[in-house]
């Protein structure tokens, strides 16, 4: 099957709802994406149409995206693109939908705090698997003040990349 593969920059309109199915939880919300284009006869920006899209995301991202993305945030989502179609009073009716594969913040509006899902990460070092009650040390909330911090950002030319692990290269499943 060919999937329609998109990726759209737009804004949260409606707060996100997570809900648990059989088949697994879902989060839906809707996006609005409006094109901007400079006008060279009153040289200034106008704004073009306006797509607006629902979003599904299922199982674990999911509850990322219904822990942290809300109304009014600017976003970046990647998926397929289907139509959801039903019969109303008036006739047939349709609209847009897309299953997201990956849905993030829009950086280029502001920053984001990433947190690392515990199921997702790696073997860790020895020293960062917490004192001896097996409880993970708390990392620290960023200050803004533009201080480096420890296993965040980079000291030097020597901790920018990592040695290439041909097991880490395995090629993903496709998705469905």
């Amino acid at each position: 099957m060919n999937d329609t593969i998109v990726t759209v920059v737009g804004n949260v309109v409606d707060s996100p709802r997570r809900v648990s199915l059989e088949n697994g939880a879902v989060t839906n919300f809707r996006m609005a994406s409006t094109a901007r284009r400079y006008d060279a006869r009153t040289e200034q920006f106008v704004d073009a149409g306006t797509l607006w899209v629902d979003v599904e995301c299922w199982n674990t991202l999911s509850g990322n995206v219904s822990a942290s993305v809300s109304k009014g945030d600017p976003v970046i989502v990647h998926g397929a693109l289907t139509t959801h179609s039903w019969e109303s009073e008036s006739g047939p009716r349709s609209k847009p939908r897309i299953k997201a594969f990956a849905v993030g913040p829009n950086l280029g509006k502001g920053r984001a705090l990433f947190t690392r899902d515990k199921s997702g990460r790696g073997a860790e070092p020895a020293d960062a698997q917490g004192d001896e009650s097996g409880a993970a040390p708390e990392e620290p909330f960023p200050s803004g003040n533009g201080e480096l911090q420890a296993g965040r950002d980079y000291v030097g030319a020597d901790a920018a990349l990592e040695d290439v692990n041909a097991d880490d290269l395995a090629p993903e499943p496709a998705h469905v």
